[in-house]
């Protein structure tokens, strides 16, 4: 498991996982991802507004930090999964409370759309 450290010091524990998984897109992949494994397609159907180029960024990224696994599979045509490693697991729990508290404060206590994260 390749953790990088980012280019300048990090103020604190916080500001370091924000690092991780600053920006829009990646939080719900490893939303998405906490649910079950995805291919790249039924990712991609799965967070509408994503672009192609964004999500095949994100998920580069979140290899790198060792959060997601991807796997190749020998076949033809050829076919890739994207799963949580064992880290990308544990900050999935650790983002839990975080969306119960936007749940509470931000939407009222509504339920998330489609299912609810740890």
């Amino acid at each position: 498991m390749a953790t990088v450290r980012r280019p300048g010091a990090y103020v604190c524990g916080i500001d370091a996982a924000m690092d991780v998984i600053g920006g829009k897109w990646k939080v719900l992949i490893l939303w998405e991802l906490g649910e079950r494994t995805c291919r790249f397609g039924e990712l991609r159907r799965r967070l509408p507004g994503v672009t192609e180029k964004v999500l095949a960024s994100h998920l580069r990224e979140l290899e790198v930090d060792g959060i997601v696994h991807r796997e190749v599979y020998d076949e033809v045509p050829s076919r890739v999964e994207y799963s949580l490693t064992s880290v990308g697991v544990s900050l999935n729990r650790a983002l839990a409370p975080l969306g119960a508290w936007g749940r509470e404060h931000i939407l009222g206590g509504v339920k998330d759309a489609h299912h609810v994260p740890g």
